[in-house]
């Protein structure tokens, strides 16, 4: 008598699960469930941290230089935030600045960056700050009697006087990654 092809095939998948070393055989309505044997919970070893491939590498102290109006200003990233990691997801790239109030040279990247957990701050002369609600980043030069704000938040600290910061304000500014 021959068997019909749904029987043969259930067959077969048996044969072959228990040739990948599948313990537990399949059920049907007709066979008993099967009892698993008890196994006995297995660690191993994590790994640490700094070993891990997926952690991004740390972005303090990256130094980011802007270019442009025959100059150039190195900005060194300050605290490892998502606003930071975002900005330098964007190098490199091309913008204009222009200046604002007397206060900062500002520039706008191509898209708002993203701001979830980064914490506000108190600019000083010398940040490199990118401001939430207009979506740019400036270069403060005078930040007198500016106080803490939860939309201004700190992307890095720059050593120039404001010749440098007028002749990057001239035209397009490349931006870069020097050192990471």
């Amino acid at each position: 008598m021959r068997r019909p092809l749904p029987l043969f095939a259930s067959v077969v998948a048996v044969a072959l699960l228990a040739a990948c070393g599948d313990t537990a055989a399949p059920t049907s309505p007709t066979s008993p469930t099967p009892t698993a044997a008890p196994t006995t919970p297995t660690t191993s070893p994590s790994p640490s941290p700094s070993a891990s491939p997926t952690d991004p590498a740390p972005v303090e102290g990256t130094v980011v230089r802007f270019t442009g109006g025959g100059t150039s200003v190195d900005v060194t990233i300050g605290a490892d935030t998502p606003t930071t990691r975002d900005f330098l997801s964007l190098l490199p790239l091309t913008m204009e600045l222009e200046e604002l109030n007397g206060r900062e040279k500002i520039g706008y990247p191509p898209r708002e960056l993203d701001v979830d957990g980064t914490p506000g701050s108190d600019p000083e002369d010398g940040d490199l700050i990118y401001f939430t609600p207009w979506g740019n980043i400036g270069f403060y030069y005078d930040a007198d009697g500016i106080e803490h704000s939860d939309q201004t938040l700190h992307l890095g600290t720059y050593e120039a006087g404001s010749d440098q910061l007028d002749r990057l304000a001239s035209g397009e500014v490349s931006i870069e990654v020097v050192d990471r």
